[in-house]
């Protein structure tokens, strides 16, 4: 049997179509632009204030004029939303996180203020109760320190409410109590916020990967050696992450989140492939800070190892990624 009836080489040659940039281009499956990105900002209190965080080497924690001017910006690269969080004031913090719905908290006028400043921006906010807890919990504890579901989801339904009312876009639940996008979706519809989107962490691991982030947050001391292995998921699991997804979306959201990314693209896959639903994925901070790492020592490339990064992330099946890279990422992919 010959080449020409068999396809084999030497009348297939598969390089053939990566011989210029023209072929190269004109075959590429995955595409990455600034529609994919959404960059995570932490706010402060006070005015002209940026302080930089040690563990994640270019990511400041702003205060909400510094914040106003990053989203003004965003919306000049062509990203189209931020994802917000507050690092909340030691004294602010409580065992039963009353401060995450006050209507005049730091999330609250953040939100405010971004609307107001680039109401074409999508604001996305963060649902859960560890930056406004004593403890660094995600929700409200009993006396053995277990964080009790059904009340932790009521204190949720508030924070949520509390955004949508400021102006939120998205509210973005990442606590993994059972039952709250149920619950903070009929409570929306009830306060005629129909619109306001939820962004579920569906699939949120309990990794090892958070601890930069929860030092930006400012909630690493409060958790102490504590851990969260009971609400979010083990890192084992990927049949779990199905069912979570599918649950989430029973209840109401319209967009679903795989935390992290890179040590987790098999799941990524899996649920694109399993329910089609717009998919988005958490590089999250521990990722962040090793590539940074990497390319400060010199040992990577800093543009080739980003853009990387973030394009095995989209042909996993990611519609979208929260990055610290988005601003660099869109700058890039303008450029070619």
């Amino acid at each position: 049997m010959t080449d020409r009836e068999t396809g084999e080489f030497p009348r297939t040659r598969l390089r053939r179509m990566r011989f210029d940039d023209f072929s190269r281009r004109l075959m590429r499956e995955t595409t990455l632009g600034p529609d994919n990105l959404i960059y995570p900002m932490f706010v402060i209190e006070g005015r002209n204030q940026r302080e930089a965080v040690a563990s994640m080497p270019g990511v400041e924690r702003v205060s909400i004029d510094e914040l106003v001017r990053e989203a003004e910006e965003l919306v000049k690269l062509g990203i189209p939303a931020l994802a917000l969080f507050p690092v909340t004031p030691g004294e602010a913090k409580s065992l039963d996180a009353v401060e995450a719905w006050n209507p005049d908290g730091l999330a609250q006028r953040a939100i405010r203020a971004v609307k107001q400043a680039v109401p074409e921006l999508g604001v996305i906010t963060d649902v859960a109760l560890d930056p406004f807890t004593t403890h660094g919990q995600d929700g409200i504890i009993d006396a053995s320190g277990y964080v009790l579901n059904d009340i932790t989801v009521a204190a949720l339904v508030k924070q949520a409410l509390s955004h949508a009312a400021a102006g939120a876009d998205v509210v973005a639940p990442s606590d993994m109590m059972d039952g709250r996008i149920g619950a903070i979706r009929e409570a929306l519809e009830l306060e005629g916020h129909s619109n306001t989107r939820i962004l579920a962490y569906s699939a949120k691991y309990a990794s090892n990967f958070y601890g930069p982030f929860r030092d930006a947050v400012g909630s690493a001391g409060n958790l102490g050696k504590g851990n969260k292995y009971t609400y979010q998921m083990d890192p084992a699991n990927s049949d779990e992450a199905l069912r979570e997804v599918a649950l989430d979306l029973q209840e109401g959201a319209d967009m679903i989140m795989v935390k992290p990314g890179l040590p987790y693209l098999d799941i990524v896959r899996r649920v694109k492939d399993t329910f089609g639903a717009p998919t988005f994925v958490y590089q999250v901070s521990g990722e962040y800070a090793m590539l940074m790492a990497a390319i400060r020592n010199g040992w990577l490339d800093e543009r080739g190892a980003i853009m990387e990064s973030l394009l095995s992330i989209r042909r996993a099946g990611a519609d979208g990624i929260l990055t610290y890279f988005a601003k660099q990422a869109a700058r890039w992919s303008r450029t070619g």
